[in-house]
């Protein structure tokens, strides 16, 4: 009896450690994305190129789950906005709908109760009229205020070399149009910024910020598809999206 007690024991010991191994192994659950697109009415933007490419950059990885929805009102209901860890803002400003309070509620809801909130280029122009929106951005694009020179080819410079959005990058030149005079006085941290001539000042570019228990991050370049496929922006907009939704980058 004792002997088949032992070796039912180191049986059970053996499978313990081959389900635990199993377990160590498995794959993290993929990230749920919700990407909000809009018509961009005014002509400067290729508003579906422009979502669809920042899909395929997520997609392409296989930390994210990623759906589209071209209907800003998705927001109304906070039943489906359940089921997602992070909502994307790709572009939508002088297209974008009047939000409704429930809507306001449920976005500002989500990301207080500890999920994430990521907003890339020309977005954060939408709802001018809401200014709970603009501190959920950290800063806001202001029409007559905001503003950038010609499009060009402009150093970035990792600011935050050590945060995981951007451990391991490097400074990088890119072709895009450098966003300045970025309005609001929230306190951000920046992780990207450059040197703008129109401004005369080094613009923040890419930056974080905590909203109640969840997070935003402003990924400011991405005027078109070229900007968004170059590899540094990839890296940031995987890495931004992800950190708004868990907090770390793996």
């Amino acid at each position: 009896m004792g002997r088949l007690f032992m070796g039912l024991v180191l049986v059970g010991a053996m499978v313990q450690g081959v389900c635990g191994a199993a377990e160590e192994g498995k794959q993290p659950a993929q990230i749920k994305v919700l990407l909000i697109a809009g018509d961009d009415v005014a002509p400067y933007h290729d508003w579906r190129e422009i979502s669809e490419k920042t899909r395929e950059v997520l997609a392409g990885s296989d930390r994210f789950d990623v759906r589209v929805s071209e209907d800003p009102l998705i927001l109304d209901s906070k039943a489906a906005l359940a089921k997602y860890d992070v909502i994307v803002l790709t572009m939508f400003h002088r297209g974008t709908p009047k939000m409704t309070d429930q809507a306001k509620e449920n976005l500002l809801n989500f990301v207080k109760g500890g999920k994430g909130f990521y907003v890339q280029h020309l977005a954060s122009a939408s709802f001018p009229d809401w200014a709970e929106f603009g501190k959920l951005c950290g800063r806001k694009w202001v029409m007559g205020t905001s503003g950038h020179g010609p499009r060009s080819v402009f150093d970035a410079k990792i600011v935050k070399k050590d945060h995981p959005i951007t451990k391991g990058m490097k400074d990088f030149k890119i072709f895009d149009e450098l966003y300045a005079k970025l309005q609001g006085d929230e306190e951000i941290e920046v992780l990207v910024s450059a040197y703008s001539d129109w401004s005369e000042k080094e613009e923040p570019l890419v930056f974080t910020r905590p909203y109640g228990k969840g997070r935003s991050v402003q990924n400011a370049f991405g005027h078109d598809f070229k900007a968004i496929l170059h590899p540094s922006m990839q890296q940031l907009i995987r890495n931004g999206v992800e950190w708004a939704a868990t907090g770390e980058v793996r």
